[in-house]
């Protein structure tokens, strides 16, 4: 079963002053803290729920994704 250091996390700051924090292989796997450290922490709590849900409906987790980093000039 995959684990959360199987996945490209990204985490970037948000508009307001906090964190957000995402796995975009994982639909819904997305959380926020007030810093990097929380939002991780976060959504390591989320992705929890979201393999057990995965595991109780019987599926398999999806794939990681490759992400490109491009700057918009």
């Amino acid at each position: 079963m995959k684990r959360l250091p199987d996945y490209t996390m990204v985490i970037r700051p948000d508009d307001n002053g906090t964190f957000a924090a995402y796995i975009p292989a994982i639909p819904g796997c997305h959380a926020w803290g007030r810093t990097q450290e929380d939002a991780q922490a976060e959504l390591a709590c989320v992705f929890d729920m979201i393999l057990q849900e995965y595991k109780e409906k019987g599926l398999p987790m999806p794939e990681d994704v490759e992400l490109t980093k491009a700057y918009v000039h």
